[in-house]
């Protein structure tokens, strides 16, 4: 509470802001120059790092490489036979004090991995076998110098490095191997440069690729894991180098420079914590703030002086601007203090003057407000800002029944309708905050008991800039008006109900195909599960009329359609024959519709289809009958004069069919026939018409299909008809048949021409004894 009383005063604040410009400004630069140099140092820290690292890696990789070089130069002067080798093993290794020098150990190895002799021989390693070591089975295999992965030697327990060289005999056949050993936490060449220390806690690091330590300056032994959870060092195993920010196993963010090692697998790893590579810029912000705080205690009071000096006029037009509000002063303010206190003082003036003109032009207003609203056709009532009603017109009293007299100073709300009246109090209530205009649909009380009236109301605030003065609410008698939606209602409602139980379908769409009404059975046709409402028409359906598709711009452009027969296929893959009614209602306008009466004529389609195959097919054979027979006949005909190779016309006349009614019975020369049939349309192509002309006679159109073809196809047939038997108790029973073929001429001037020639070749077939083929050849032409 005190820290706001204190920042109340404007002197206050502005010492405040000016402590605060400093403190930001300060903040800034020295944000700016922390991340400046932190930049700077991280980069120096980083090279210094890599720096370290590619030195320490390439002094390890000279002295490695001296040591293996000096081992390979003894090996190359050992060459002798293995019996030599064995005895002088000692005296051999005795000789070598340069490599004792090198090495904490030199040992002397045969074929077999036996140590021959030792140096020194306090180790007593002599006798010890060797063979299961990794750097004896990699020179035994390799023939080559090896520098081995640290391995626990058998003296003391302690990690070693074993550096070794093969030994041949003068036909360079192996005889064994000289072998260097460096303790990894012996006083030796690995010390010095494990001891290196980066600034005060930084440490070097050695590490094979396969993941063991060598040597670790920061107390972690020889031969310990390396740390895989740390990503540089698991990049580190896979041959990554470079420098990278990290983290030690502390949770300690490190600087960590990786060098990878030329003669062994090995890499070198320097570790500098972040805290002390950056300390110098730390030490210099803590001083940099020390000088800011020292600064602020300066300034701080010298501003808080200053300003309260430069303030001290408004706090004197403050106390006549009250003593004017008040009433207790009638001059306007005084004028004095500097360019803007002056200038408040001026626009408090001309606002107080301003303000006595308009509460008297108010006056006016109010006063013609009166005498308009009295001829207003709608009730117009004002209220002040408790709700009470200060003046209500001759419309309001005529719909309320009450004179105004008993209305005034009554509550507005008192004249809504007790079930209504809570809803109206909080939308009032709700406006009035939010300087809006409420509107809504309540139920009034009359005069006459039992008797309410429905209005529509709309009350808006009136108000100055100062404060609010009240309400003023529009009502409107609209008792009459819901009386007629109730029977719109009504009605629309049994509307929906009867187009609901309909089997047609019945949906209504706008000119972007939304839907706006459809009934159950048009959603089916659309194949919507559920409700389909707003869902676009024209994308749930294709419509096609006389092989073409229909497009929306038809339906939107061209007449109304009255019984269209159409195919409808849904997104659904379903498939409707329908008869499609469609009606443009407020056509060119905005709010257009069309309206789709959708009837299934899939039933009276199939019945169309089913009577006009009847009447073209026998409906004991399948086959075509005369009448379709002879269209085909015609249209052949037709196209004879255009054909390289005229058509043929084939008439079968059967044999002996009578026998086979007569004895077998009419079901089993109706089987026959069938089979006839069925011979006869298996025999010719897809194009040659087939037809049963009647009886026991039949015929075959076969177009462009030339005479001598046409002749051998009827043996063929002849030949498969007088085949063809069916048994019946015991007796067999077949025919035989009278072909006649003749060509389609051009000449022909119709089909009683060339059927007549046909005839006259079964005829000829029959007299002469029947079962056999007859050509008649067409007349020449003329």
């Amino acid at each position: 509470m005190l820290i706001k009383r204190w920042f109340g005063s404007l002197a206050n604040r502005a010492v405040a802001l000016v402590v605060g410009v400093i403190i930001v400004s300060t903040l800034l630069v020295t944000v700016a120059g922390f991340l400046l140099s932190r930049s700077e140092l991280e980069q120096q820290a980083r090279s210094q790092l890599e720096t370290i690292a590619a030195l320490v890696a390439g002094e390890l990789d000279e002295k490695l490489a001296l040591r293996l070089n000096a081992l390979n130069h003894v090996a190359q002067n050992l060459t002798m036979s293995t019996q030599a080798l064995d005895s002088r093993a000692r005296l051999l290794i005795r000789r070598q004090t340069a490599l004792q020098h090198l090495f904490d150990a030199v040992y002397l190895i045969d074929a077999k991995g036996e140590v021959l002799a030792e140096h020194p021989e306090s180790f007593r390693q002599t006798g010890l076998d060797v063979s299961g070591r990794e750097y004896f089975r990699r020179i035994s295999s390799t023939l080559t110098p090896v520098i081995s992965e640290p391995y626990i030697s058998n003296y003391q327990d302690k990690p070693a490095v074993m550096v070794a060289a093969p030994v041949f005999d003068h036909r360079q056949r192996f005889i064994g191997m000289i072998g260097g050993a460096v303790q990894l936490d012996g006083e030796n060449f690995m010390e010095k440069f494990i001891n290196l220390q980066i600034g005060r806690t930084g440490y070097l690091g050695v590490a094979t690729r396969s993941g063991v330590t060598v040597a670790h300056g920061n107390g972690v032994g020889a031969m310990a894991p390396v740390r895989v959870a740390n990503p540089v060092l698991r990049d580190a195993m896979e041959g990554f180098e470079g420098t990278l920010q990290t983290r030690n196993g502390e949770g300690e963010t490190t600087i960590m420079s990786v060098q990878q090692m030329t003669q062994v697998p090995w890499f070198v790893a320097a570790v500098w914590p972040s805290r002390e590579a950056y300390a110098p810029i730390t030490r210099t912000i803590d001083t940099f703030i020390w000088i800011l705080l020292v600064v602020i205690l300066m300034i701080a009071p010298l501003a808080l002086w200053r300003f309260r000096r430069l303030m001290a006029p408004l706090k004197v037009l403050g106390d006549q601007i009250r003593e004017r509000h008040l009433g207790m002063r009638s001059d306007p303010v005084d004028v004095s203090g500097g360019t803007e206190i002056r200038q408040v003082a001026e626009i408090f003036n001309t606002v107080m003057d301003e303000r006595d003109e308009v509460l008297m032009s108010l006056a006016e207003r109010e006063a013609f407000f009166r005498s308009l609203t009295r001829s207003a056709p709608i009730g117009i009532v004002q209220a002040d800002v408790l709700g009470r009603i200060e003046f209500a017109n001759p419309a309001f009293e005529a719909i309320i029944g009450r004179p105004s007299e008993e209305l005034t100073q009554t509550y507005l709300s008192a004249r809504v309708h007790e079930a209504d009246r809570g809803a109206a109090i909080a939308g009032w209530r709700q406006a009035t905050r939010n300087q809006a205009v409420f509107r809504g649909r309540f139920r009034l009380e009359s005069r006459e008991p039992g008797r309410l009236i429905w209005g529509d109301v709309m009350t808006a605030a009136i108000e100055t800039p100062e404060k609010a003065l009240g309400t003023i609410t529009v009502v409107r008698d609209i008792s009459h008006e819901l009386e007629v939606e109730e029977a719109l209602r009504d009605e629309q409602q049994r509307a929906e109900t009867i187009l609901g139980v309909l089997q047609e379908g019945v949906l209504m769409v706008d000119t972007e195909g939304v839907i706006r009404y459809a009934n159950d059975a048009a959603c089916r046709f659309l194949g919507v599960e559920g409700e389909c409402v707003l869902r676009n028409f024209f994308q749930l359906i294709t419509i096609n009329a006389e092989e073409r598709n229909l497009t929306p711009q038809e339906f939107l452009d061209g007449e109304d359609l009255d019984s269209v027969y159409v195919t409808l296929e849904n997104t659904a893959g379903d498939s409707f024959d329908i008869d499609l009614t469609m009606l443009h209602i407020r056509r060119g306008r905005e709010d257009e519709r069309l309206v789709f009466v959708l009837r299934d004529d899939s039933d009276r389609r199939r019945e169309e289809e089913r009577l006009s195959w009847e009447a073209t097919h026998d409906s004991l054979t399948q086959l075509l009958n005369r009448r379709a027979f002879s269209a085909s006949l015609i249209k052949c005909l037709g196209e004879a004069g255009r054909q390289e190779v005229r058509s043929v016309l084939m008439l079968i006349d059967l044999d002996h069919f009578k026998p086979v009614n007569d004895e077998g019975g009419h079901l089993l020369g109706d089987d026959l026939l069938r089979r006839l049939a069925d011979l006869l349309k298996e025999s010719v192509r897809q194009s040659d018409t087939v037809a049963r002309l009647g009886g026991d006679e039949f015929g075959i159109i076969l177009p462009a299909c030339g005479l001598a073809r046409a002749e051998a196809l009827a043996e063929k047939i002849r030949a498969n008809v007088e085949a063809l038997r069916i048994e019946q108790d015991g007796r067999s029973f077949g025919v035989t048949t009278c072909i006649g073929l003749t060509e389609l001429a051009p000449d022909d001037n119709g089909p009683r021409e060339a059927l007549a020639r046909a005839d006259e070749g079964c005829y000829l077939a029959k007299s002469r004894g029947r079962n056999a083929v007859v050509v008649v050849p067409s007349p020449p032409a003329g």
